[in-house]
């Protein structure tokens, strides 16, 4: 699930797995399926603790809904942890015991480890400095670096390794900003997943931190005053002692601070709930241009829209801000970008595939301000203004393309050719400097990281080093569509070998995520090889409920038309079965956080088409997720309990709700950490319970718990590897892959 808090103006965290990444070398023959008895070698759980049945019934507008585990919610209680305990050391001990497993591990690491280092996150600024994440092939968790032009030698500014030796747990930087001058940067750094980060000033010629750590810095949102004397951050509230903990994501504020100055140099900005009519469950952020204007938002966490003012830093300094509207949620604004005393404004309203909006500063309003860009076939995904233009992206069938519009009345959209043909993201974008940079890659193309300049050049900058496998000769992706239940084409794309057999008879794994408007555009994976050199088939679709298609697409399977993400995803796995690509022995679905809805109702609607299901970090309890403290935040996307459609709607889409006894579900696999902040852990123990109970002698029910991880974000190398090479040899096992069997 997202957490509140996107990308700046809509910050973005999106909380699909992100796939490792891997490419393969050879084509395989067609693998014999093993007899089932084989392939479902019965598990002794004779000495697993049982789940006693506690029911809770509540009733929601004259339905009465049973809750046979609500005790589980108390992961602290003896009793329960040590059914927790008991049940993932179970799961971790027999997938152990599948053959392969360990030359599966050995594989993704030496796919992961064949570049000399995995390099994210990075930030240009004036000077030609380079900030960036790196995590060297023999690394476990990504570190900080500098480098002073982009031939000029790596300077080590952060290491969270130092703090797993202190503390004994694993720490990661959450997010990282450098102050204009460079001479600082701010670090937000968690431990063991949870994603509660703390924020921390280095001093870049030092290395050494200035001042104490800032708690309740957990999403950073970090805007510098241009002359880099001030840090603007989003901040949460200090809950009181007994607070609901539903409180947690509200009422946060924007605060600003002198760098190092500590607790009692922190001033408040701006309030939810108390400033500029922002209700109490979004999220204030102020962010700072390079010329002193300040632009205000409020995000409700999980929607692409917000609402945004407009003032001055010298104002705003003054305590004086005057904040002057730019547009309102119900402008459907998703983007917005100035330029001196142009605005730029991306919208919905009136246009599902999106149409650009221009203007003036003063008196703005999307309601009358002029088309830039209309409307087309192609969905308008994102702008950036540089001091050289403004540059959009454009969704084109699954591949995107980048344009640049120059700061001029008139103007009209340039093409910036890309040697890649496939997805990106702008990074590195400035009102004050010329160009930006790409994360540039495709499904059988590598990322790598381009500089683009303002006469429209792309070039490689090297930061992303190449590795032996970044671009494999021998596999391919196959776009289609897909007809779905009511007729409506939903697109899939199938990553594999050239020359694959369609003959029913291959290992295939069909993932998704399809909520937020979150689209599953081409990336690159090197673990994804690891899992063809078995000859496997990849296919990942983009059922309704993301926006691959535009608006329209995200509103028809969000909330109540919830249904149509699951039977989008059915028709793909009937597709990939009709086709001959598989057979439903040899079907795995998988899918992450809200992911999880997709896979687990997908299977307790059509539990015949699947041999094995892995809900990652899934949210399979929807009734209940309102209660939690990440519940909130996500009312927008899936609905409220406390209305009669909401609570239709979330019992449609909750499969723990859904489990029927005596059912034969597929082999689920319930990968989970226990510090997970966005989905309760209690969503997988829940629902493995149940299963368990549903169907006591039916397949494999594994709940595979992480003590030191979280929602994903976070995790180290060796635990992600670790968690990837259980998934799929999990999947190879149930399917009767030769090898996969189970030992002793």
């Amino acid at each position: 699930m997202n957490l509140p808090l996107r990308r700046r103006h809509v910050l973005s965290l999106s909380a699909a797995p992100v796939l490792s990444a891997l490419s393969a070398l050879s084509s395989f023959a067609p693998l014999a399926l093993l007899p089932a008895a084989a392939r479902a070698a019965v598990l002794d759980t004779s000495k697993l603790p049982a789940a006693p049945v506690r029911n809770v019934p509540e009733t929601f507008f004259g339905t009465v809904v049973d809750d046979p585990y609500r005790d589980f919610e108390d992961t602290k209680a003896p009793a329960v942890a040590a059914w927790m305990k008991a049940h993932s050391d179970f799961a971790h001990a027999t997938l152990k015991r599948i053959g392969g497993r360990q030359a599966l591990r050995e594989k993704l690491e030496q796919y992961d480890s064949s570049a000399a280092a995995r390099v994210t996150a990075v930030q240009r600024l004036p000077g030609d400095l380079f900030f960036f994440e790196r995590r060297g092939a023999k690394d476990d968790q990504f570190k900080l670096y500098l480098r002073r032009g982009l031939n000029g030698s790596d300077k080590l500014l952060f290491d969270p390794e130092t703090l797993k030796k202190k503390t004994g747990k694993p720490h990661a930087i959450n997010y990282y900003s450098a102050s204009p001058d460079g001479k600082l940067v701010a670090v937000g750094v968690s431990a063991a997943g949870s994603e509660d980060a703390s924020m921390r000033f280095i001093d870049t010629a030092t290395g050494r931190q200035r001042g104490p750590e800032i708690p309740r810095a957990q999403f950073g949102a970090i805007a510098w005053a241009p002359d880099s004397s001030a840090i603007y951050f989003h901040r949460m509230q200090a809950l009181a002692k007994g607070a609901p903990a539903t409180d947690k994501y509200q009422r946060s504020s924007v605060v600003v601070m002198k760098p190092g100055a500590g607790e009692a140099g922190i001033r408040t900005v701006l309030t939810a709930g108390v400033d500029l009519g922002i209700p109490v469950t979004e999220f204030p952020i102020v962010d700072v241009l390079p010329d002193g204007r300040v632009v205000a938002t409020a995000v409700d966490g999980v929607s692409p829209d917000f609402a945004a003012w407009h003032s001055t830093l010298a104002a705003l300094r003054a305590g004086k801000p005057e904040w002057q509207k730019l547009c309102t949620r119900e402008d459907g604004v998703t983007g917005l970008a100035l330029q001196g005393e142009r605005v730029y404004a991306l919208t919905f309203k009136g246009a599902s595939r999106f149409k650009l909006l221009g203007g003036a500063l003063q008196g703005f309003s999307p309601a009358t301000a002029t088309v830039l860009v209309a409307e087309s076939q192609r969905v308008l995904t994102g702008i950036a203004s540089a001091m050289d233009g403004l540059y959009l992206e454009a969704r084109d069938g699954n591949v995107k393309r980048l344009f640049k519009l120059a700061h001029a009345d008139g103007a009209q959209p340039q093409e910036v050719p890309l040697p890649v043909l496939g997805s990106f993201s702008m990074s590195s974008v400035r009102t004050d400097q010329a160009g930006l940079l790409l994360d540039l890659q495709s499904w059988t193309r590598a990322r790598q990281i381009y500089a683009v300049g303002a006469d429209g050049s792309v070039r490689n900058t090297g930061l992303q080093p190449a590795g032996p496998f970044d671009a494999p000769g021998n596999v391919v992706a196959s776009e289609v569509m897909v007809k779905s239940h009511d007729g409506v084409m939903v697109p899939m794309s199938i990553i594999h070998r050239q020359g694959v057999k369609l003959d029913g008879n291959n290992p295939t794994l069909l993932y998704g995520y399809a909520s937020y408007g979150i689209t599953e555009e081409p990336f690159f994976s090197p673990s994804r090889l690891a899992w063809m050199d078995q000859g496997g088939v990849f296919a990942i679709a983009n059922p309704r409920g993301s926006s691959v298609f535009g608006r329209e697409w995200h509103d028809q399977g969000k909330q109540a038309t919830k249904p149509n993400t699951w039977r989008d995803f059915i028709a793909c796995a009937e597709y990939l079965i009709a086709e001959k690509w598989t057979q439903p022995a040899k079907l795995g679905i998988w899918g992450g956080s809200a992911g999880g809805i997709l896979v687990g109702r997908a299977m307790t609607e059509r539990p015949e088409l699947f041999a094995a299901v892995v809900p990652e970090v899934g949210s399979l309890d929807m009734v209940r997720m309102e209660t939690t403290p990440n519940g909130v935040p996500n009312i927008p996307e899936f609905g409220s309990r406390k209305t009669e459609a909401g609570f239709r709607a979330l019992l449609a889409m909750s499969t723990y709700h859904q489990i029927k006894d005596g059912v034969a579900y597929p082999a689920v696999l319930l990968p989970h950490g226990v510090n997970d902040p966005r989905v309760e852990v209690w969503n997988s123990t829940k629902t493995a319970a149940r299963l368990l109970a549903a169907n006591p002698k039916g397949n494999p029910v594994l709940l595979r718990l992480d003590y030191e991880s979280g929602h994903g974000m976070g995790s180290t190398k060796s635990q992600t590897l670790d968690a990837r090479a259980d998934t799929f040899a999990f999947l190879l096992w149930q399917m009767g892959v030769p090898g996969f069997e189970l030992k002793g």
